[in-house]
């Protein structure tokens, strides 16, 4: 199940940076993510297509690895649907602002449940708001490291700092 929506996430981006725009300008990213709520490490995707001057949407997806405590397993994951607006471009450093839409899921796995059972199992899904900032380091190539720092307004929100490469396509 997994495994598929991964897949699912990573076509629907492909799918998304290919078909929107054919500019030189579309970038695909990998990332490392830390996210304070969960105060656990993940690997992540994102693009970046321009829509307008300044104006890029950021589709991203970040899977933070699995962690298990007192007997509990805790699967966390997050679609994110933002706008980076650039407020200053220059030769080597471009700085943007973050906001957008934000799905966190969650899902706890019990050892033993307080009723008896060996196991028990709870999931969670939440809609959120994205604000933050962000940068590109313009190295001059193909390939664009970028940092990002951002707070997921949601019940359990949580800041994520972010970095990683994206590479023009």
């Amino acid at each position: 199940m997994r495994t598929k929506l991964l897949f699912t996430a990573a076509l629907i981006f492909l799918g998304t940076c290919f078909v929107t725009n054919a500019q030189n300008d579309t970038r695909l990213g990998a990332m490392v993510a830390y996210g304070t709520e969960i105060e656990n490490v993940g690997i992540g995707v994102n693009a970046e297509i321009p829509v307008m001057e300044k104006l890029n949407i950021s589709p991203g997806f970040i899977y933070y690895f699995p962690k298990d405590e007192y007997g509990v397993s805790l699967n966390w994951w997050e679609i994110n649907g933002n706008a980076n607006y650039y407020f200053v471009e220059n030769q080597s450093l471009n700085f943007y602002g973050i906001a957008g839409l934000n799905y966190t899921h969650v899902k706890f796995d019990f050892d033993e449940s307080p009723f008896g059972d060996s196991s028990m199992e709870t999931s969670d899904g939440r809609f959120g708001v994205n604000l933050g900032a962000g940068a590109n380091f313009e190295i001059g190539s193909g390939i664009t490291p970028f940092a990002e720092v951002k707070y997921v307004i949601i019940d359990g929100s949580q800041l994520v700092i972010g970095a990683g490469v994206k590479f023009s396509i």
